[in-house]
């Protein structure tokens, strides 16, 4: 059986080196990776950054959903190897892939072993919960795919409201999870965290969640990829 492999980024980096690390979780040579940029309405600079970023390592391909989808969309996202999901708006990013089915495709992805991951939104979106500026300026928690358990925090070190936002939310009531700083990536295998990497050295994630009425935060020193 196909391991389930997701890993979840915290936004505000994204180093080459990181993509190597996504490509080698393949076992393939040169794989197949699916950039999906719909949570920063399919900016063209963004794409270009990741064909640059993942140059030598794999074929890179894009899913957009404008003006319409690509009329083999189910066969879009199973024949990658990788699917890498891009920052931006959160809810907005959802609300167009359940329109069109591709939360289930994801899904079946993730059951086949096509590796899922992403930064900022990316990360958010394959948890239950996520802290999200997506409805304004101000953070706020939201519902998401519930592909791994509980909650995650992306932008740790470089947004200084998500710490005590997301603080508050777990007093509030939302599942304990994971926070993770920029350029650091969490690796999820059926559902378990199995390591925790990053572009630069010191970086961190953490598990975070609410003990006798009290947030706790865990630290996880990352390997540098």
């Amino acid at each position: 059986m196909a391991e389930r492999q997701i890993v979840a980024m915290g936004g505000g980096k994204m180093c080459r080196e990181m993509c190597a690390y996504l490509v080698g979780l393949t076992g393939k040579e040169r794989p197949a990776v699916l950039y999906v940029g719909t949570a920063m309405a399919e900016d063209p600079g963004a794409a270009l950054l990741m064909y640059d970023r993942f140059a030598g390592f794999a074929e890179l391909s894009r899913l957009e959903f404008f003006p319409w989808p690509p009329e083999d969309l189910r066969t879009t996202v199973l024949e990658a190897d990788v699917v890498f999901v891009g920052g931006g708006n959160t809810a907005n990013m959802l609300a167009i892939w359940r329109v069109h089915g591709v939360d289930e495709l994801l899904r079946e992805a993730l059951d086949r072993g096509i590796v899922l991951s992403g930064s900022s939104a990316g990360g958010i979106c394959w948890f239950e919960h996520g802290v999200t500026d997506s409805f304004g300026p101000q953070l706020g928690p939201m519902d998401c795919l519930g592909f791994l358990e509980g909650s995650f925090c992306p932008h740790w070190d470089d947004e200084e409201l998500r710490k005590p936002v997301y603080r508050g939310l777990l007093n509030d009531g939302v599942p304990g999870g994971y926070a993770a700083e920029a350029g650091v990536g969490l690796r999820f295998v059926d559902g378990e965290l199995q390591e925790v990497v990053a572009c630069e050295e010191g970086s961190k994630a953490y598990r975070v969640e609410l003990r006798d009425g009290e947030v706790v935060e865990t630290p996880i020193q990352a390997r540098v990829v």
